[in-house]
């Protein structure tokens, strides 16, 4: 029960983290007319793709960690239900 809020928190914080290292990395690599800096042609398809996947990555990343969120509620709400269950007197 505690393992799927541990891994729920460690996946939505590493989501989170790298979509935001990703957007930073964007943010700067910007000049100040707004255009993106890169020395060659293929540095800047091999890096648009590789922040393209990562992002992909981070959403699977978030969606999994609020998942296991998610189940962690489930399963508070269903113990709590039977620990009142067991002691309601007969």
């Amino acid at each position: 029960m505690v393992s799927s809020l541990v891994i729920g928190i460690i996946f939505l914080v590493a989501g989170l983290a790298l979509r935001y290292w990703i957007n930073r990395r964007k943010f700067y690599r910007r000049s100040p007319t707004g255009a993106e800096g890169f020395s060659s042609y293929e540095k800047s398809v091999a890096i648009k793709f590789i922040e393209r996947v990562g992002k992909w990555i981070a959403y699977a990343l978030i969606i999994f960690g609020l998942l296991s969120l998610w189940v962690y509620s489930r399963e508070k709400k269903e113990k709590t239900s039977q620990n009142i269950e067991v002691q309601k007197p007969r």
